[in-house]
């Protein structure tokens, strides 16, 4: 990119699920940085790449594709017309292959409506095995695109909706524009027999016909959560902004792509209580999509700014104390993973030194991150002059990707006759691995009845008389009821006789709600219940999402006892996953 860099992106590709490949062309707009640049370097990786042609001469170029590296793919050399135009447009003719790192194909039998649906999962690094392209979130470029499908499918993009027709022989044309620069993780596609319902004047949600209502109850608040982000972050220059229900196998809670963010299935619990991840994403489309991290390294500028943006948006629309709740609970997860993951891990500092971009994705950029922006907060006076600051910052630097330095250094300007910036211990937060420099203190109104139960719990002699009662849980919210299970997975001396005791007594099975289930079962793993086993196993070969089974299968792993048949389980289920 220093030398050649792509501005604009059009790609004509049809999506082909007989052989579970697109095929296509792509035409890059590539700005050549200095006028001796002969060369323009792509990323790819698995594409068959049959010509590469100027568009304006429609002259075939030279090029080399690299061997493979590991996962990073082949580097693409394309010789550059020895002319001296500083942009020219340049067109690539591919196909990708079956098992396209960004792309999950699945056959009609994993989804609701038993038809067949496609999605991508560009980040961090995999736009590579759907696009040549400069697949580094440094460089942002503008899109269009024009996607051939099966004509009973829909086709959604990270970007607007343009005109659909229908050919003589059945299939689907759908274009798309995305006229705000984004880096090239973000670029999206998503096909399946999809059905869609206004949530508010500019927010709705897509999904297979068999759930689209329940989204849609589940996700009724979203236009109120985008005016409450407004408030926060200045005017959404977005358009429409629109959620997209994906199949379980999706690997995450959420993926903030422009314009249609997709969501797992698992926030569909029916009481509306796993919102905050639609909030989440929301955030992005300030502090990640408008303001992108300049690389992976400084991947908290993207996570730990919107976890900060998330709460702010719950805080507005359920109270302060809701905010801190989640803090608080958050905080508690942080201790544990980085606890798990060595306390001296240079993994766990906030700004990384990295190879693999992969290895940047833990809790790690998202509550440390927001610790220290909730830190600055309290800091330079409370919400009103931070969420000033914010605003300024988020258009000062709009369209760009940055550094942690830039942040730190617009942070100071602004602040510099306010608070003396010098006294901040940057390093320490930054640079230091483990736990935050500094913890806030929170409000602990409703997490203290959840730690209270817990060590009650811990605390109890069997030969006593049961404290307890089935109204225990009755009382408290679904966060609340996490938040317990997670103060019981501290616990040290807790027992299996309790645990059993605990779930009849709770009708804990009966919950279905995927965050407390998920810590429901690593409770049992921790208390070596071995009658649950299939029923842990049964929940992890029916999620695919990574916040749930990379711990359950961690911990299984540690049980010896189980471990030849999680691993047996793994390599029998291992193809539903995102790989």
């Amino acid at each position: 990119p220093d030398e050649a860099v792509v501005t604009e992106l059009h790609l004509n590709v049809e999506v082909d699920f007989k052989q579970e490949i697109l095929r296509g062309y792509v035409t890059l707009k590539v700005k050549r940085i200095k006028d001796s640049c002969q060369v323009l370097v792509l990323d790819s990786k698995d594409l068959t790449i049959s010509r590469i042609v100027n568009v304006a001469t429609e002259e075939n170029l030279k090029f080399t594709l690299n061997e493979p590296l590991d996962i990073f793919g082949s580097k693409l050399v394309i010789r550059l017309p020895n002319d001296k135009e500083n942009e020219l447009k340049i067109s690539i003719y591919y196909e990708t292959h079956p098992r396209a790192s960004a792309l999950k194909w699945l056959t009609p039998e994993y989804t609701v409506n038993k038809q067949p649906f496609l999605f991508s999962q560009c980040q961090p690094i995999n736009c590579r095995s759907i696009i040549p392209c400069q697949d580094t979130p440094s460089v942002k470029i503008i899109y269009t695109a024009q996607i051939m499908v099966p004509s009973e499918l829909t086709v959604l993009m990270s970007a607007k909706r343009e005109a659909t027709c229908v050919t003589d022989d059945g299939k689907k044309i759908s274009n798309f524009k995305q006229s705000i620069p984004i880096p090239a993780y973000l670029i999206a596609i998503a096909v399946g027999a999809l059905e869609r319902r206004q949530l508010g004047f500019r927010t709705s949600v897509w999904a297979e016909a068999e759930v689209v209502d329940k989204a849609a109850y589940e996700f009724a608040d979203t236009e109120e959560m985008l005016i409450a982000a407004e408030q926060i972050c200045g005017p959404y220059i977005w358009g429409d902004y629109e959620l997209l229900i994906l199949p379980p196998s999706f690997p995450y809670g959420g993926m903030e792509n422009p314009c249609l963010t997709f969501l797992s299935p698992t926030l569909l619990v029916g009481d509306r209580s796993l919102c905050n991840s639609v909030a989440h994403e929301l955030a992005h489309s300030w502090t990640g999509n408008l303001v992108t991290p300049c690389s992976f390294e400084h991947f908290w500028l993207s996570e730990g700014f919107a976890t900060f943006i998330e709460r702010k948006i719950l805080g507005r629309m359920k109270g302060e104390t809701v905010r801190h709740f989640c803090a608080l609970t958050g905080i508690h997860e942080l201790e544990r993973e980085i606890n798990s993951m060595g306390n001296g891990n240079n993994l766990t500092k906030l700004v990384l030194h990295l190879v693999n971009p992969d290895k940047a994705i833990s809790l790690v950029p998202y509550e440390k991150g927001h610790t220290l922006l909730f830190y600055l907060e309290e800091l330079v006076g409370g919400r009103v002059e931070f969420e000033n600051f914010l605003r300024k910052f988020l258009q000062h630097f709009k369209y760009m990707s940055i550094s942690t330095e830039d942040f730190k250094e617009y942070f100071n300007y602004y602040f510099e006759n306010v608070i003396n910036t010098e006294d901040i211990n940057w390093s320490g937060w930054l640079d230091k691995p483990g736990m935050p420099l500094a913890v806030p203190v929170y409000t602990t109104l409703l997490d203290k009845p959840c730690a209270d139960l817990a060590a009650q719990w811990g605390n109890w002699n069997l030969e006593d008389t049961c404290p307890f009662i089935e109204n225990d849980l009755n009382i408290m919210s679904f966060s609340q009821i996490q938040a317990f299970l997670i103060h019981l997975l501290d616990l040290v001396d807790l027992c299996l006789t309790k645990v059993k005791f605990m779930g009849k007594l709770y009708f804990i099975d009966s919950f279905q709600h995927s965050e407390i289930r998920s810590r429901w079962l690593l409770l049992c793993i921790k208390v070596r219940w071995i009658e649950k086993i299939n029923d842990i196993l049964h929940f992890v070969n029916e999620h695919g999402r990574l916040k749930f089974i990379l711990p359950i299968y961690r911990k299984l792993y540690e049980w010896i006892e189980v471990r030849d048949k999680v691993l047996a389980n793994f390599s029998e289920f291992r193809h539903t996953m995102m790989q």
